[in-house]
């Protein structure tokens, strides 16, 4: 689905199904330098089971207009746009990793446009390693390797996948979909490094909100999730055992599980 942001043409998966803004809306929010496309479990469920989802390409990411944006703020503030640009009321927001940060900022921003949040390897900030952001800024394709190294546990390493069509360590391809690494992974990784605001948003969160946590998650140990989560009013916490960081990947399975039973109790169908 292709719909116009501030005057610039965004794409947004829908599982499969028509959008239908007369249905609860949810939308997901991917990570840092990736897509639409890593949502593919999630969204194909949700759709076919009342809600009208829409996992969005951030701007300059996917099939996304450009350039990416360049703070956690200014895509807080592109999310609620996305929102005023459906002319629905308000929407469940669920993010991973960076997307954490991003539906974050738009639920502390617009708490009136926002049902409910679920954080997916979410932490009050994403402090980069200085190496990884250097390769990133200066769009070398090592950035990539690195990344989707450190960011999946065990499982993801042996290889196979529950989601047909996809492998663990090969999803970071979907990086350079449109784009390149400088301009997509590279701004995400700076604006992860400059975000400063993370806690101080949680406090402001006041819908209900799921905090999954990947029990050997490297890049947001489950000590920070929980840190996070102690800041968030009604928030409640789940831990997938020996899953690192892409839970939505790694665990697909048991990530739906629980966005299921979380969604259908604060943002039901009927």
């Amino acid at each position: 689905m292709k719909l116009k942001v501030n005057n610039k043409e965004v794409f947004a998966s829908t599982g499969g199904q028509s959008f239908d803004k007369n249905k609860p809306v949810i939308i997901f929010v991917h990570g840092s330098g990736l897509s639409h496309v890593t949502w593919v479990l999630q969204t194909r469920y949700f759709a076919f089971h009342g809600y009208s989802v829409l996992a969005i390409d951030l701007p300059g990411h996917g099939y996304s207009d450009g350039p990416s944006l360049k703070s956690m703020e200014e895509m807080g503030d592109w999310i609620a746009d996305v929102i005023d640009s459906l002319e629905i009321i308000e929407a469940s927001l669920v993010g991973h990793s960076q997307g954490c940060l991003v539906v974050m900022e738009t639920a502390s921003r617009y708490p009136d446009k926002v049902k409910s949040l679920s954080l997916m390897g979410g932490g009050g900030a994403i402090p980069m390693n200085p190496e990884l952001l250097n390769l990133a800024e200066n769009g070398d394709a090592k950035a990539v390797d690195l990344m989707m190294d450190w960011a999946h546990g065990p499982a993801g390493h042996f290889g196979g996948h529950s989601v047909p069509g996809l492998h663990h360590i090969n999803i970071g391809g979907t990086i350079v979909l449109n784009g390149s690494v400088k301009e997509t992974l590279g701004v995400d990784f700076r604006a992860c490094n400059n975000y400063k605001n993370g806690f101080e948003a949680a406090k402001k969160i006041r819908c209900p909100t799921l905090n999954i946590l990947g029990e050997y998650d490297r890049m947001i140990p489950v000590k920070e999730g929980k840190k996070l989560a102690d800041n968030i009013k009604n928030s409640e916490i789940v831990i997938i055992p020996k899953c690192g960081h892409m839970i939505l990947l790694e665990e697909a399975d048991q990530a739906l599980a629980a966005l299921k039973k979380f969604i259908k109790q604060n943002h039901p169908t009927e």
